[in-house]
């Protein structure tokens, strides 16, 4: 085989959503969204969002969604990962990383370990990975409702926000409107514009939402100057625990989850949603926590951990998706 054509098999095999996560940060590296164009860009992702829960709205069956409603053993798996294993992996590193890094540094790896899971990737990983999507959908965004209350308390007792702690119950419609009212309406309308919801368009729209999602957060950190506060060698550094402390959680999520009995379609539904830390949902719980200070190296550590996890995550839902048997598929 020639090397042109080994070349072309390697960039076959490439998952197009890394691809697409990548270009999403180079062009925001290059060209951040800023002023008008940064509110229209995120209106056009929430858009893109809830057209995605839409989509799965139409896909699932009620039947399907009732039992992912109902699947409490499921949720608490997802939950107690969520918020409290991986705090307890964030405070058991402080020995370990103090003397290598500063202190806001390590604060920064602490908060990320106290937000919430995230909902729009968790559920489209799910799917591309043929797990349980309607426990996926119903487990991540209670992750989130959970967050607004679980995520503050955390710092409290963790970072010591003190007196400056302050809780948005705007987040609970905005996921509402967002998330829970879009896969309502797509249940709702099911019966005639299933059809819509065909495997090729959900793919097309998982995957440019997660690119839309990736370069509107990445676009924020770079207007708001986070990368010139920090060195070289420890982006490194946090690039390099990234891949590290994500490879672990999945390890974990799925050796646990195997461990109890869950099945397979379950077990993955908890390794893309417990395993996972939400930058949508972590920047602004940042800022209404620390009271608009200047959040710089401590929301950077969830930026990147955030892109990576993004990455692996794509690659290994990939991998599931091609190794599940076909009666697996949601229907």
């Amino acid at each position: 085989m020639s090397i042109s054509s080994r070349f072309s098999a390697q960039v076959r095999g490439v998952d197009p959503l890394i691809v697409l996560i990548i270009l999403a940060v180079v062009i925001a590296i290059l060209a951040p969204a800023r002023g008008e164009f940064a509110e229209w860009f995120a209106t056009a992702t929430n858009i893109a969002i809830a057209l995605l829960f839409f989509l799965y709205g139409l896909r699932l069956s009620t039947r399907e969604a009732l039992s992912g409603l109902t699947h409490w053993k499921l949720h608490l798996m997802i939950l107690g990962f969520t918020f409290v294993a991986y705090p307890i992996v964030g405070v058991a590193l402080k020995p370990v990383l103090s003397p290598f890094i500063s202190e806001e540094l390590y604060a920064g790896i602490l908060l990320l370990t106290l937000v919430p899971s995230t909902v729009q990737s968790s559920v489209a990983f799910t799917s591309i990975a043929r797990g349980n999507v309607s426990g996926a959908i119903v487990a991540a965004s209670a992750s989130s409702l959970v967050g607004v209350f679980a995520t503050p308390l955390l710092v409290m007792l963790l970072m010591g926000a003190g007196d400056g702690v302050r809780i948005d119950m705007k987040v609970f419609l905005d996921i509402s409107v967002l998330l829970l009212l879009p896969f309502v309406l797509g249940q709702i309308l099911r019966r005639w514009l299933a059809k819509l919801a065909a495997n090729k368009a959900t793919k097309i729209v998982d995957r440019g939402s997660i690119a839309m999602v990736v370069y509107s957060a990445f676009s924020s950190g770079m207007v708001a100057g986070v990368w010139s506060s920090v060195g070289f060698w420890e982006v490194v550094f946090l690039v390099v625990f990234s891949v590290v402390l994500v490879a672990f959680m999945l390890w974990l999520t799925r050796f646990v989850s195997e461990k109890l009995g869950f099945p397979r379609r379950d077990v993955i539904a908890i390794e893309f949603c417990g395993s996972k830390k939400s930058l949508a949902t972590g920047l602004p719980m940042a800022s209404v926590i620390f009271g608009g200070a200047s959040l710089g190296l401590l929301i950077l550590p969830l930026m990147i951990y955030h892109q990576i996890q993004l990455m692996i995550c794509s690659w290994l839902a990939a991998r599931y998706g091609k190794q599940a048997p076909e009666q697996l598929a949601v229907a």
